[in-house]
Parts: C-alpha cells; sequence; structure tokens
C-alpha cells in the first residue's frame, strides 16, 4: 500500500482535507464518506505508514478506555462521596466506538476483530486500608449504574490470587489490598484498526490517502476556502492543496498548524511535550499469570496519563505483558518530529498561558525531572510493588509514543494544563482541530461525532440522521439511564468483536 500510495500526486481541490493519519483521521474519514459517499475526501500523513504515531500499538497502553479500572475519573468530594459522572461519560464514549467498529464488521468492511481488539478484564488495584476503604465505596456507587453492572469487589487474598496470581506472588497474608475487577474491560490495537479502516477507504471511494505528505502552513482565503501548503517529503516538492474543510487531526503537530490557521479560536493554546517508556517482557512463564490490564493510584504531583498499570497486551497475535508509564521529557511534540517544536512553538499570543501553567505546576515538573532521571535498576523497583521478585533481565524498557499536553489561557492563572481531549472548531466550522492526550483513541468515534456535530449540523440533522442511527444505533440516548438500551447495545457489539467475557 506504501508504494501505491506514495506514487498518487494530489488534486488542487478537495470536499474536505484531513491532516494526520491516526484513528481520528480514518474515523472522520469513514464517517463522512458513509455520510454522503460523493465527498471529495484527502488524508495527508507526514510518515510512511498510517497510525505510525500515538495510534500505534506500542505508543499507547491499547486500553479501551470505558473508566472501569481508571481511578482518576472517579474523585472523592469533599463530603466523602464519589462522584462518578466523568466515569459515565467516558464509558457511554468508548461504546460509541464499540457500535461503530461492530457497523464496519457488519458491512464488511473491514474483517477480523481480533486482529484489534480482544477481551481482557480492566482491574483497579489499591493498597492500604485508606485507599481501600475508597475503592470500596466507588465499587458501591458505580454498581448503581447500567454501565458498571458486574463490577466485582474483593480484598480476599484467595479471590486476589485467582484474578491476579503474577502480583499476588510472595504477597503477605495481612498486607491489605483490594481489587475490582469487570470482564467487559478490553485491549484493542488502534494502530491495526486505523490500517483496516485506510484500507477499505482506499479501495473504490473518494478518498485518496497520500503517505509522506507533510502540511506545512493553513491560509484561509477571501472565498472560505481553505489553502493548505504541502511538502511531499519523498520528492522533495511542495505544492498548494484546496478544500472547504480541514480537519488537524496530526497529534502534537496539530498545535502549530492551528496556529498557522490565525483563526481566534487557537489564541492563548500552547503545548507542553511528555514522552513515556515501558517496562515489557514477553517471557511466557510471567504472561501465563497475568490476564487483565490493572491501574492503581497516581502519585503526588503525577499527571493523569502516568498511572502506574501492569497490562496484557495483544499486538499482532503475540502476548505482552507492558508496565508504565515512565514520564520523560523531550521538546519533540511528535516521535518523529523536530528537537525545535516546542520552542518554536512559544508566540506573543500563548507565552502567557505557558509561563502560568509552568509556574502553577512547578511540582509536576520536579515529577518529570526525577523520572526522567531515574535508571532502569529504580524503574524495576516500581515495577516490584506490583510483581514482588521481578528480574531485571526480563525485562526491556521500550520508548512509548509523544503527547503533548494542552495549555490553555486562563484569566486568573495566565495558563493552565488541560489533561482531556478538546476539539477546537472556528465560528463558521470550516477548519477543527483535536487537542491533548487522553482518553483520545478509545473515544475517536465520540470526538469525530462533536466535529460533525460542530461543522456539519444541517447535514446531520437532515439528510444524515437515518445513516447515523444506523452507524451508532444509542445516538442521542444515555445507556446509563436506559438498562435495557445498555444491554441490547452491548450483546450487539460483544458478537460483533467477538468478545468472550
Amino acid at each position: 500500500m506504501t508504494e501505491i500510495l506514495s506514487k498518487k500526486t494530489p488534486k488542487p481541490k478537495y470536499d474536505v482535507v484531513l491532516i494526520g493519519g491516526g484513528i481520528m483521521s480514518a474515523t472522520l474519514a469513514t464517517l463522512l464518506h458513509e455520510f454522503d459517499p460523493q465527498l471529495q475526501i484527502a488524508i495527508f500523513e507526514r510518515l510512511g505508514q498510517l497510525a505510525s504515531e500515538s495510534s500505534a500499538a506500542w505508543n499507547n497502553a491499547g486500553t479501551g478506555h470505558s473508566a472501569f479500572c481508571e481511578l482518576n475519573y472517579t474523585v472523592e468530594k469533599e463530603d466523602g462521596n464519589i462522584d462518578i459522572s466523568k466515569a459515565e461519560n467516558i464509558a457511554e464514549q468508548f461504546e460509541i466506538s464499540k457500535q461503530f467498529w461492530s457497523y464496519l464488521l457488519e458491512k464488511k468492511y473491514i474483517q477480523d476483530p481480533n486482529s484489534f481488539i480482544n477481551s481482557c478484564p480492566h482491574m483497579s488495584l489499591v493498597f492500604g486500608e485508606k485507599d481501600a476503604e475508597f475503592l470500596r465505596k466507588r465499587h458501591e456507587k458505580m454498581i448503581t449504574s447500567n454501565l458498571f453492572k458486574g463490577m466485582e469487589f474483593s480484598t480476599n487474598h484467595d479471590q486476589l490470587r485467582e484474578w491476579i496470581p503474577l502480583i499476588m506472588s510472595k504477597r503477605k497474608e495481612n498486607e491489605i489490598l483490594a481489587a475490582t475487577k469487570m470482564d467487559l474491560g478490553t485491549d484493542v490495537n488502534f494502530g491495526t484498526l486505523t490500517r483496516k479502516m485506510g484500507g477499505f477507504l482506499s479501495e473504490g471511494s473518494n478518498v485518496e490517502i497520500f503517505l509522506y505528505h507533510e502540511a506545512k502552513d493553513l491560509d484561509l482565503q477571501t472565498d472560505g476556502t481553505w489553502d493548505i501548503t504541502m511538502k511531499d517529503r519523498l520528492h522533495n516538492h511542495t505544492q498548494h492543496v484546496y478544500s472547504d474543510f480541514v480537519f488537524i487531526g496530526a497529534g502534537g503537530y496539530a498545535l502549530p498548524l492551528l496556529d498557522s490557521s490565525d483563526i481566534a479560536e487557537s489564541e492563548g493554546y500552547g503545548g507542553f511535550p511528555v514522552s513515556g517508556e515501558w517496562l515489557v517482557t514477553h517471557k511466557p512463564e510471567l504472561i501465563a499469570n497475568h490476564h487483565a490490564k490493572v491501574y492503581t493510584q497516581a502519585t503526588v504531583d503525577a499527571p493523569p496519563m502516568s498511572v502506574p498499570h501492569l497490562d496484557l497486551r495483544i499486538i499482532d497475535g503475540e502476548k505482552a505483558l507492558l508496565f508504565g508509564p515512565f514520564a520523560g521529557f523531550s521538546t519533540k511534540f511528535l516521535k518523529e518530529g523536530s528537537y525545535l517544536d516546542l520552542p518554536e512553538s512559544i508566540n506573543f499570543k500563548n507565552i502567557r498561558s505557558l509561563f502560568g501553567a509552568w509556574w502553577h505546576n512547578l511540582p509536576l515538573t520536579q515529577y518529570l525531572v526525577r523520572q526522567v532521571a531515574m535508571t532502569k535498576s529504580q524503574r524495576m523497583q516500581h515495577l516490584r510493588e506490583f510483581v514482588k521478585d521481578a528480574k531485571e533481565e526480563d525485562w526491556e524498557l521500550k520508548i512509548a509514543g509523544q503527547r503533548v499536553q494542552i495549555i490553555k489561557k486562563d484569566e486568573k492563572m495566565g495558563g493552565k494544563l488541560e489533561f482531556g481531549t478538546e476539539v477546537v472548531v472556528n465560528k463558521n466550522g470550516t477548519i477543527a482541530s483535536l487537542l491533548g492526550a487522553s482518553p483520545g483513541a478509545s473515544t475517536s468515534v465520540f470526538a469525530m461525532m462533536q466535529v460533525i456535530e460542530k461543522c456539519f449540523p444541517h447535514q446531520l440533522e437532515n439528510e444524515w440522521k437515518e445513516k447515523l442511527l444506523e452507524i451508532i444505533p444509542s445516538y442521542g440516548q444515555k445507556l446509563s439511564e436506559n438498562k435495557e438500551l445498555a444491554e441490547k447495545v452491548r450483546n450487539y457489539t460483544k458478537e460483533k468483536l467477538e468478545l468472550d467475557y
């Protein structure tokens, strides 16, 4: 596919141009193509393969984020009550993704669901009496929701040994641990899924995919179209491509491209790059004793994306265990980016935001410095909090993906860090961009539906509505408030995605 696509020459004009060849652009292109097959759509990817950055399997945790195990989505309020509203929202969003993928399988646009999604229990694990009590209260609250029915809770060592034998090995009987377990959890290979969608789009549709093509600049024309300066990196050739609508789904590079558009909505945005590393093992004896994704509490001053977890991963049919992530720092905005990305992103429009966010997050800076300075032996000590007898020779360090945390202007603080994902759209809906890192790929369909709702409202409400309900049967309804619909949707996606919980 790489050779064929790299020989193409872009047309001068498209209805829709998508910048970046990751899960977001592939999802948006597929949705728009289904809604209107006549749309002339182009996807431009700067590297030689789709999903080479944040969507690549080893560049993210592969967790189908549904808030089953991520403790930072459920906050304990001052009165002691647990707020599960964010968890419910994220669980709803992942259910939308599963419906969309099921539709693609039903239509035979893609095949073999087990190549990109597999059942994998999601667990939360905490240590000590205080956190065990928090987890108990969290469990009590969560099972009142349709979305978390079936979640199990235990502090019993025998039960925990059955659930997580690798972690429970060599534990003292008097150690206080608590865990929840949700069998509906999944492990997702977003890289494979993206390339499957890319394969469908590039065969007999009006969607064209161009590899080794990098967008360098965006200019709004007097007629309302966008002039995109596009560089063919393979042949060192630059041309101008025009489009009625532009989506920037370029990971860390979305920020400078959004800035180049000069839309008012981009003012004040900055970015702080954070890289990561995993400890990974392929040792069969270890893998045989761990069959879940196990998340725990984040350490003090750690960003939410650095919550420690020990995960089963299934990539290209091969199982591995992954522990981390350990935070790193690079001035690059992408793994295959430039060390000048961060300094070149600073300008008069965002310098106050950047300084304000830095000043009010000094503990986070100190945390990152400590993480970057860690040796492999020090990282192994953190792993041994999970796996008591972990041996250094069984685990290797693997570089994870590069993320850019959003910094937004704030009247009081100058700027503040945002840890979610955000869709930025100009006032007339001709350009949209996705910024941020988590929960990211898992909620890609919900995020791209936000783009469509904001940029194509009239088409969505009228000629696209019937097709939308065919693709996402639960659209416009809350599964958390409709037990029957929640069961119906989950039974449908379980069958189509061949999940075995």
